[in-house]
């Protein structure tokens, strides 16, 4: 009997109005249809990708550009969206398709299972309204592309990092300071520009005090400690963010200026720093950061 009234919601027509009726209130009907217009780039299904592809599929959003190559495997149980024993080394890309038709099957989605790369960055960013970040923290070469690209485009891009049990939030606008501008990595070694980068995402560094584990960081292996919250309160930001981006509808901080919320310490912290990594303070950080690294990083 329970599967046969599962059979028949699965084959009821869906009603897009219906659907998203209850986020009327915090948005206007008008600013709902708005959204239905809109595209959104997602680059990484990884930590944070896969849960921006579902929250943004219920907000409302019904065109998106993703790109991913991997698959799931087991240490992504602990915090990705898309990570169960039923998709374990299936691709990240066809699993979250299927998950946000599974929320609105009218989604249109371009899909790039190769991942985002300079070969393809172009077409990944066709008609996009909004590029949202959530590549793995090491890949900064194509971050870098991907960011240069919207500043080139006229695309606002943004990123939402998961920091200890904490969100980093960064939003670059169109004509304002761009992504190189602010974390400074052109010429730099790959370790330096994954602590400019680290740095410039965290200048206040609120996770830094509860990391029970160092040795669980290790930058030259790409990798590091993550948990589950982090990852859902980067959506919940990116989310809203997004939605007042699109709808051109309250301040939204651009940078210099930054915000990190950690949920452990119960703090919130504006972080403004002109000039970005070439701040003064910044700069010290960045000594220090070497410092403890035990390392000469140039």
């Amino acid at each position: 009997m329970v599967a046969t009234q599962n059979s028949s919601f699965q084959k009821a027509p869906f009603d897009y109005q219906e659907a998203f009726s209850r986020n009327i209130g915090w948005v206007t009907e008008q600013e709902q249809s708005v959204l239905r217009t809109k595209r959104v780039a997602i680059a990484g299904l990884g930590g944070v990708g896969g849960s921006h592809v579902l929250t943004l599929s219920r907000l409302g959003i019904t065109q998106l550009n993703i790109a991913d190559f991997d698959e799931f495997e087991l240490p992504n149980f602990n915090r990705q969206a898309g990570a169960t024993i039923s998709r374990l080394n299936l691709p990240k890309l066809d699993s979250m398709v299927e998950m946000a038709r599974d929320i609105n099957p009218e989604l249109d989605i371009n899909t790039f299972p190769d991942g985002v790369n300079t070969d393809n960055l172009d077409e990944f960013l066709e008609d996009v309204d909004l590029y949202v970040d959530s590549l793995d923290f090491f890949a900064l070469d194509i971050r870098r592309a991907v960011f240069a690209a919207c500043a080139e485009k006229g695309i606002p891009a943004i990123t939402a990092a998961p920091l200890g049990m904490g969100v980093a939030f960064l939003y670059f606008m169109p004509g304002k300071m761009t992504f190189e501008q602010y974390f400074q990595m052109e010429g730099r070694s790959e370790q330096d520009q994954l602590l400019h980068f680290l740095l410039g995402l965290s200048p206040s560094m609120l996770q830094s005090s509860y990391l029970v584990d160092k040795s669980r960081v290790d930058l030259d292996s790409h990798k590091g400690p993550s948990t589950v919250m982090a990852c859902e309160l980067c959506t919940g930001v990116a989310g809203t963010m997004a939605l007042k981006i699109l709808l051109g509808r309250g301040k939204v901080p651009t940078a210099p200026v930054g915000l990190h919320f950690d949920a452990y310490r119960n703090k919130m912290k504006t972080t403004w720093r002109p000039w970005g990594n070439r701040n003064p303070m910044q700069k010290l950080g960045l000594f220090i950061a070497r410092k403890m690294l035990g390392k000469a990083v140039k």
